[in-house]
């Protein structure tokens, strides 16, 4: 289907998903969240998508809050748009496939958090990041934020407000990689190509496996690793791909 604020690519089982609103800096409208929501569970439900990319191009990402929409807010009359913003980062954060995130330019505010939702984030050398939440006189997001950079640093994050550039992003392991400008798009797209290729289900039972470790102690992790490995190792599956794998192997060795 088409997306007003939306683009919309699927090949090599990567969809990529680009907001696409730049005269607005890609702001998360009301519009622009339920088209996520849209996206994302559709995604969620196709067989041919293996990993996702979320992008804003290689000049924006998302300026965050549309904050003439926020404006118009009244504390009694603030739920559903409140409750709307959940329902579009849960989309991302537990949509089955991987998501990465290509973060081309400033993710600020509800575009950072955007960015958190996401399992694997890169960014271009003109990224910047920012929770400004708190410039607003807003509470931030904190979880999965202090998952991914640890307590003290994403304390600094929310209660600073400050802008980061995406040197200091990949340095506190926000971002795990930055690339040069004009060149995010299609590293990001051969990673995820890669990615793509590998069973599609192992992807989405790591990535689940990833969030349940969190909330167990180290004794039930093992437990639970041990269990999920004995049901890939050796599965046709797991056959072929080591088949694979050594055929290239001794290929390369007769070069």
């Amino acid at each position: 289907m088409d997306y007003q604020f939306f683009l919309l690519d699927i090949s090599d089982k990567v969809a990529t998903v680009t907001i696409n609103r730049p005269d607005k800096g890609n702001a998360l409208s009301p519009a622009v969240l339920e088209e996520v929501i849209a996206i994302f569970n559709g995604l969620a439900a196709r067989d041919d998508v293996n990993v996702i990319v979320l992008t804003g191009g290689e000049r924006f990402f998302s300026a965050g809050f549309d904050l003439n929409e926020i404006r118009k807010l009244e504390k009694v009359t603030n739920e559903a748009y409140t409750a709307l913003f959940h329902r579009a980062y849960r989309a991302v954060l537990f949509c089955p496939q991987p998501v990465i995130a290509a973060v081309g330019g400033a993710a600020i505010a509800g575009g950072f958090d955007l960015t958190m939702m996401c399992d694997i984030r890169y960014a271009s050398s003109r990224a910047k990041f920012g929770q400004r939440e708190v410039v607003l006189s807003l509470t931030p997001i904190m979880d999965p934020l202090w998952r991914i950079i640890g307590l003290g640093r994403a304390k600094e994050v929310a209660l600073s407000g400050r802008i980061y550039d995406a040197a200091e992003a990949e340095r506190m392991g926000y971002v795990s990689k930055v690339f040069p400008e004009g060149e995010l798009l299609a590293s990001v797209r051969a990673i995820a190509v890669e990615m793509a290729s590998y069973d599609r289900m192992c992807l989405a039972e790591t990535k689940r496996l990833s969030n349940q470790l969190l909330n167990l102690d180290l004794d039930g992790a093992m437990r639970a690793q041990e269990w999920l490995f004995r049901t890939y190792i050796g599965s046709e599956e797991n056959h072929q791909r080591i088949d694979a794998l050594q055929a290239r192997l001794a290929a390369e060795r007769r070069k």
